[in-house]
């Protein structure tokens, strides 16, 4: 039925994927965007040094990485519908009980285990395996549009989320985020299809008189092959950097550091939605030039830019500067997600994107938990953010570099792989 429906309407039905795909990315997006929203209100709540709550945080970047493998690996086999349904609920289940609670350990509980290998379960890992499945063709813009919906949510949630925490208090919106979190169920239950072979169509892009194909697995043992590859520890190395140096490092410590500058909480946190729509922007450029020209190269660009704007911030402690800041390093917060999704594709073949990417983001999430509780330690040690942004700035421009030194086109791994262009 799904098929005819497609065909009468000119509506290829991978497009309705992408929707309910971008809708779970935009809110688990927003539940991780929490933690840096709602660090200096909780400081009031806990009896506990900033910190202590910057390891709480860290713990939830490390899981939600962690969950990355894993959940690729599920969605792999399973496919990504009944892995949606599981982290989201998981999520929301979170959200709801950390609306009541009152120690330490419940936060580490409730929003370092579950919210993170709940959100670690709808994350870019699940952005690369719907759009490797799905598409062939306009991969970049597909995950483009992906990561592009994961700045929508911190868009639309950090500014709503710090509104609600001055208004009401930080429990009242992690009760919200709980009940939207399981809202977004219902559209995966009635729309969601893990590939285009349940419903009888080929993916887009691929050629008219081909045959449509049973449903991909992961190839046995793909694993086992990668860590064998010096581009796969070179694509783990950069996205490490990655996640330091955005999530971990800025997403989490942006507002504090703005609010040691004078700034108020609310304007702080405005300034970094204004990163988030530019984030928007950047990251679906991104997947247009992904579409269009060398990934390598446009990854060396990022990672420069990102390293020469973050040495700059610790001399930007007026608005105006932290939102010139934050328009440019918007741009560049996520844009890496295209370029390496589409190398991990042609280099490993599109049936293993879960399993492989699974791991390239746990790289780039332990490097996102490193600097979350880094960056706290260092603001205690040493008064300011300083150290921080110029070691970050340093990683990000090493990254650029390492870029350079990934080779494209597929691994020699079995005769099995195939780059993603090609048929499997």
């Amino acid at each position: 039925m799904i098929e005819r429906t497609a065909n009468r309407n000119g509506l290829f039905y991978g497009w309705i994927i992408v929707a309910v795909t971008a809708l779970t990315l935009i809110v688990s997006a927003g539940v991780r965007s929490a933690p840096g929203v709602f660090l200096v209100p909780m400081l009031g709540s806990f009896n506990m040094d900033r910190t202590a709550l910057s390891f709480a945080a860290s713990l939830g970047i490390f899981l939600f990485g962690l969950a990355g493998p894993f959940a690729g690996f599920l969605m792999d086999r399973f496919g990504p519908r009944r892995t949606m349904l599981a982290g989201m609920a998981l999520v929301g289940v979170s959200m709801l009980l950390s609306a009541r609670m009152t120690t330490l350990w419940e936060l580490y509980l409730l929003w370092g285990v579950m919210s993170g290998f709940g959100t670690g379960m709808a994350s870019a890992v699940l952005g690369a395996a719907v759009a490797n499945r799905w598409f062939i063709a306009r991969r970049g813009m597909v995950t483009g549009i992906f990561g592009a919906s994961t700045s929508a949510g911190q868009l639309i949630f950090v500014l709503l989320l710090a509104w609600l925490a001055g208004t009401f208090g930080w429990r009242a919106s992690t009760l919200i985020l709980g009940l939207t979190s399981l809202a977004v169920l219902l559209p995966t239950l009635l729309l969601m299809r893990d590939d285009p072979a349940d419903i009888g169509v080929r993916p887009f892009g691929a050629p008219a008189d081909a045959p449509v194909a049973a449903r991909a697995t992961a190839e046995a043992g793909v694993m086992g092959r990668a860590v064998r590859s010096g581009t796969f520890w070179l694509l783990c190395a950069t996205f490490f950097v990655c996640g330091a140096t955005s999530n971990g490092l800025i997403g989490v410590h942006f507002i504090p550091y703005a609010v040691d500058c004078g700034i108020a909480q609310v304007a702080a946190a405005g300034t970094l939605s204004i990163m988030g729509m530019f984030n928007f922007v950047g990251t679906l450029g991104s997947g247009f030039l992904t579409d269009r020209y060398d990934p390598r190269k446009l990854l060396a660009i990022y990672y420069g830019f990102r390293g020469l704007s973050l040495f700059l911030l610790p001399f930007t402690t007026n608005p105006t500067g932290l939102l010139v800041f934050a328009v440019l390093f918007g741009l560049d917060y996520i844009a890496t997600v295209p370029p390496t999704t589409v190398l991990v594709a042609d280099t490993f073949g599109r049936r293993n994107v879960g399993t492989v990417f699974g791991w390239v983001f746990c790289a780039h999430q332990v490097g996102a938990a490193l600097a979350a509780w880094l960056g706290g330690v260092a603001r205690t040690a040493m008064g300011d953010y300083v150290l921080a942004f110029v070691v970050a700035g340093v990683l990000a421009v090493t990254a650029a570099g390492l870029a350079l030194c990934i080779r494209r086109g597929p691994a020699v791994m079995s005769p099995l792989t195939a780059p993603a262009g090609a048929a499997e």
